[in-house]
C-alpha cells in the first residue's frame, strides 16, 4: 500500500470504527484499548524508516489527487518528517494507554474525544509528511478544527469553550496569513512543491514579493507554536482533558510552528530578517513565558506557560541556526548549525519531558482532585512513583544532569554565546540580548520548576484538606509517564543513540548539508562558560526560591489592563461591537431592503466591471430580425409581470405571474427549446398551485397608499437590474473568448452513449454539478424534516406538561 495512503488511512479508518466500537462495547471494554492500535501500527511502520533516512535516503511517494491543479498527495521522509512523525504516534500511543486510565467509560463521551484525537493525528501526520504547500496547509488548518474540538471536549463548562475559542480564533488566523504567504511563494517560484523551492532558493531572495512571503509565513507559525504576542491562547487550552494537553500542547500541535521554521529554513535561511524575526520573537518568548510561570498557581497553567517558554527557547535556536545559511566558511557555518543541532535536539527533550510532567499533573488531579499548588504539599510519602517521575521531568526542563534536558540546554547556551561573537545584522551592538536573556529565563524556569516539584510533593501532608484518601495512581496511568521517565534519564547518558539515528537527519534537512558536522555530544566539556552560565543559573534559582515569598507580590504590581489575554478581551468586545453596530444598520427586518442591498450591489458591481473594462457594445447587424409574434409574446411578459407587482390582490398577482411563466414558454417554443419548454411549463404550472395552497390561508392584503418613493426608488432598481443584465447579455453575446463547445456536445452519442443531448449534459458532462444539486436537495430535505420532527416532539412535550 502506498506510504501516504497508509499513514493517513489509519486514522481515519479507525474514526469510521470508534463510533461502531463503542456502540458494541462501551461500557465493558474501554475503547481506548482499541483505538491504542492505530498510533502502535504507525509507529512500528515510520520506525522502520530509520535506516534509510539515516544513510542519507530521503524516500518521495506521489498519490494524484488533483492533477489539474498541480496537486497531489507527495510525502517527504527525510530526518525532521521522521522524527516528527515518531514524536506524533510514539506520543499518541502512550497518551491513548493513559487517557484508558484517566478518562470515564461511563462519565465521557469517548467516541467523541477518539474520533477527535484520531482526526488530530491524522492532521499532524498531514502537516509533517506533505511536500505541497496547500495540502501542507490543508491538513495544517485541520490540526486546528481537531484542537478546538478537543479543547472544548468538556463543553458544559465556560472556561472550556472560551479557550476552544480562542485558540481557534488565533491559530485560524495566522493560518490565513501563512496561506497568503504559501500562495506568493508558490507565486514567485512557480512551484508549490517544497523540495522544488529549496532547490532554487537562491533564486528567489532577489525577488521583491520574497519579504512578505516570509513574514507572512513567519506570522503562521508563530500563532499555532505560541510565540509572543500569539501566546495567550496555550494557558487557555489546557481546559481540555490533560492527555490532550499532554499530547496537543507539548509534544505535537504546538511543535507544527518549529517543523514549518525548520523546514523552511533553507528557504529563508541566512537573511537578517529571517533570523531577527525567528530568534528574536523565540528569545522575547523564553523570558515572558519563564517570568510568567512561576506566578502561577495551577500546575497545569505553571505547565502551560512552560511550554510557551520552552518553545521560544527551541525557536530562538532555529534562528541562531539560520546563520549556518550566511556563511561560506565550513568552521564558522558548523559552529551555527550545532544551534540548529540543538534546537532539534531540545525539542525531542521538550516532548519527552514535558508529556511526563503533564501526565503528573493528571495523576495529581486524578487522585487528589486539585491542581492547586496552594491546597498541595507532601504528597511525596503517598504518591513515591509520581514524585519520582516529576523530580526527573522539572530537574530536565530546569537543565540540570544527569537528564536530557541539561545536554540541549548546555548547546543552547553555547549558541546564545556564539551569536554574541558575530558581526554580522547587528550582532556586535545587540548579540549580548541573546545570552543575557537565556540566563534570565533560564534562571525564572528553574524556579518554576522548583516550585512545581517542592511546593507539591515536600512539605508537611495535609489529608484533611483533601475530600478522598489519596494514595499513588493506578499502574495504566504510571506506566506511560515512567517510559517517558526512563527516555529523558537514558538520552543523557546514550546521547548518541538518538543523534545518530534520528536527531542529526532531522537537522540536516534545515542545514547546508555540506556543513552538518554537528560535533559529539557530551554531559562534559570542561569548565566552558555554559557551565558557568548553569552554575549561576543554579545559584540565583535557589536563593530566588528561597526568597518566593519576599518577591513574588511584585506581580501583583503589574496593572492587569495590560495583559495580553486583557487586550485580547477588549479587542474581541470591540469586534462585538463594531459587527453589532454594522449588522443593526442593514438587518432591518424588512425584506425590501434585503433585496435593495442585492440588486444594488449587483448593478453597481457588475455595470461597473462593464465601464471599467470597457466590455460596453455589441454589433447586432447579424442577430435574427425580431418578428411581430416575438414582440406580442415580450410584450405580454412586461405587462404581465407590472401587473403582478402593482396589483393589490393576491389572486390576480398569481395570475399574472403564471402569465409571465407561460410567454417565457412560448418563448422557448419559438426558439425551439421543446425540452427546457417542457420543464418550465411543469414547473410554472407546479409553482401556480402551491401560490393557491399558501395563499388561501394567509390573510388578505390591506389596500393603501403607497409614498411616491418608495414607488420611484422600485422603480429605478428594476430598471437598474434589467438594463445591466441586458448590457451583460449583450457583450457577452458580442464578446466570444473563446470556441464554441457545440461541437462538442454533438458527439454526446460516442461520448456518452446518450441519444438525448440534454440528458448526456446534465447526467454526463455536468454529472458532479448535477450530484452537488441533488446533495443540497438532500441537505435541505433533512434540514426541514428535522425542524418538523423537533417540533412535533416540542408539542407532545408541551402537552405532557
Amino acid at each position: 500500500m502506498h506510504f501516504f495512503l497508509f499513514l493517513l488511512g489509519i486514522p481515519f479508518l479507525f474514526i469510521l470504527l470508534v463510533p461502531i466500537l463503542y456502540k458494541l462495547f462501551n461500557p465493558r471494554v474501554h475503547i481506548g484499548w482499541f483505538v491504542l492500535a492505530a498510533p502502535v501500527i504507525l509507529f512500528v511502520h515510520l520506525f522502520r524508516f530509520l535506516p534509510e533516512v539515516r544513510s542519507g535516503s530521503v524516500p518521495v511517494f506521489t498519490v494524484p489527487w488533483i492533477p489539474s491543479l498541480g496537486m497531489n498527495l507527495t510525502a517527504t521522509v527525510d530526518g525532521l518528517s521522521l522524527l516528527f512523525g515518531l514524536l506524533i504516534t510514539g506520543m499518541g500511543a502512550l497518551v491513548i494507554l493513559y487517557s484508558v486510565y484517566y478518562m470515564s467509560k461511563t462519565r465521557d463521551a469517548l467516541h467523541n474525544f477518539y474520533v477527535y484525537l484520531l482526526l488530530f493525528m491524522g492532521a499532524m501526520l498531514g502537516v509533517v509528511f506533505s511536500d505541497h504547500l496547500l495540502v501542507l496547509y490543508v491538513f495544517w488548518e485541520l490540526t486546528s478544527i481537531a484542537s478546538f474540538l478537543l479543547i472544548a471536549f468538556w463543553y458544559e463548562r465556560k472556561t472550556s469553550r472560551a479557550g476552544a475559542l480562542k485558540a481557534l480564533l488565533i491559530t485560524v488566523s495566522g493560518g490565513f496569513s501563512m496561506l497568503a504567504g504559501f500562495i506568493i511563494l508558490g507565486m514567485i517560484s512557480g512551484t508549490a512543491s517544497i523540495r522544488e523551492i529549496i532547490a532554487q532558493a537562491g533564486e528567489l531572495r532577489g525577488d521583491p514579493l520574497f519579504v512578505p512571503a516570509m513574514v507572512l509565513i513567519l506570522v503562521g507559525a508563530f500563532a499555532k507554536s505560541a510565540q509572543f504576542p500569539f501566546s495567550i491562547w496555550l494557558p487557555d487550552a489546557m481546559e481540555a482533558p490533560t492527555p490532550i494537553s499532554a499530547y496537543l500542547h507539548s509534544a505535537t500541535m504546538v511543535k507544527a510552528g518549529l517543523y514549518l521554521v525548520a523546514r523552511l529554513t533553507p528557504v529563508f535561511g541566512g537573511t537578517a530578517l529571517w533570523f531577527w524575526l525567528v530568534s528574536g520573537a523565540g528569545i522575547v518568548t523564553l523570558l515572558y513565558g519563564s517570568i510568567t510561570a512561576v506566578k502561577q498557581a495551577d500546575l497545569k497553567a505553571l505547565l502551560a506557560y512552560s511550554t510557551v517558554s520552552q518553545l521560544g527557547l527551541i525557536m530562538s535556536l532555529l534562528g541562531i541556526g539560520s546563520l549556518a545559511w550566511l556563511y561560506e566558511n565550513e568552521a564558522l557555518a558548523s559552529a551555527f548549525a550545532v544551534a540548529m543541532f540543538a534546537g532539534i535536539f531540545h525539542l525531542f527533550n521538550h516532548s519527552v519531558f514535558k508529556g511526563s510532567l503533564f501526565m503528573t499533573v493528571g495523576i495529581i488531579d486524578h487522585e487528589t482532585g486539585t491542581r492547586d499548588i496552594r491546597r498541595l504539599g507532601g504528597l511525596m510519602n503517598v504518591m513515591p512513583v509520581t514524585f519520582t517521575v516529576a523530580l526527573i521531568g522539572a530537574f530536565s526542563m530546569a537543565g540540570l544532569p544527569p537528564f536530557g534536558g541539561f545536554l540541549s540546554k548546555e548547546m543552547f547556551f553555547e549558541g546564545t554565546l556564539k551569536t554574541s561573537a558575530v558581526a554580522d545584522f547587528g550582532l556586535d551592538a545587540f548579540g549580548a540580548v541573546f545570552p543575557a536573556f537565556a540566563l534570565a529565563a533560564s534562571v525564572f524556569t528553574f524556579v518554576y520548576c522548583m516550585i512545581f516539584v517542592f511546593k507539591t510533593f515536600a512539605g508537611k501532608y495535609r489529608p484533611e484538606t483533601f475530600k478522598r484518601k489519596i494514595h499513588e495512581a493506578p499502574p495504566g496511568m504510571l506506566i506511560p509517564a515512567l517510559l517517558l521517565a526512563a527516555v529523558t534519564v537514558l538520552v543523557f547518558f546514550f546521547p548518541d543513540v538518538p543523534a545518530e539515528w534520528i536527531l542529526r537527519p532531522a537537522a540536516l534537512a534545515a542545514v547546508p548539508a555540506s556543513v552538518g558536522r554537528f560535533g559529539e555530544i557530551s554531559a562534559w566539556h570542561g569548565f566552558s562558560p555554559p557551565l558557568l552560565m548553569t552554575a549561576g543559573v543554579v545559584l540565583a534559582g535557589v536563593l530566588l526560591y528561597r526568597t518566593l515569598e519576599k518577591w513574588s507580590p511584585l506581580y501583583r504590581h503589574y496593572p492587569q489592563k495590560f495583559t495580553l489575554n486583557a487586550i485580547y478581551v477588549w479587542m474581541l468586545e470591540q469586534y462585538e461591537s463594531l459587527s453589532r453596530t454594522l449588522t443593526d444598520r442593514y438587518m432591518t427586518g424588512s425584506a425590501r431592503h434585503y433585496l435593495m442591498y442585492i440588486f444594488l450591489f449587483f448593478i453597481l458591481g457588475v455595470g461597473g466591471f462593464l465601464l471599467a473594462s470597457g466590455g460596453l457594445g455589441a454589433d447586432l447587424a447579424n442577430d435574427a430580425p425580431i418578428g411581430l409574434f416575438d414582440a406580442v409574446v415580450v410584450v405580454s411578459i412586461i405587462l404581465a409581470a407590472l401587473t403582478a407587482a402593482m396589483t393589490n390582490n393576491r389572486i390576480t398577482a398569481i395570475v399574472a405571474l403564471s402569465v409571465a411563466g407561460y410567454m417565457v414558454v412560448i418563448l422557448f417554443v419559438i426558439f425551439r427549446a421543446p425540452d427546457l419548454a417542457l420543464t418550465q411549463m411543469v414547473v410554472e404550472t407546479v409553482t401556480t398551485v402551491l401560490f393557491l395552497l399558501c395563499f388561501y390561508h394567509l390573510p388578505q392584503l390591506e389596500k393603501r397608499m403607497e409614498k411616491p418613493k418608495f414607488k420611484l426608488t422600485n422603480f429605478f432598481t428594476a430598471a437598474g437590474v434589467g438594463l445591466v443584465v441586458t448590457l451583460f447579455t449583450l457583450a457577452a453575446f458580442d464578446h466570444k473568448l473563446f470556441k464554441p463547445i457545440t461541437a462538442f456536445f454533438e458527439n454526446s452519442y460516442e461520448l456518452a452513449g446518450a441519444k438525448n443531448i440534454v440528458n448526456a449534459i446534465i447526467v454526463d458532462f455536468r454529472g458532479f454539478d448535477t450530484l452537488l444539486e441533488i446533495s443540497v436537495l438532500t441537505a435541505a430535505g433533512l434540514g426541514v424534516y428535522t425542524l418538523v420532527r423537533l417540533g412535533m416532539k416540542g408539542r407532545d412535550a408541551d402537552e405532557t406538561e
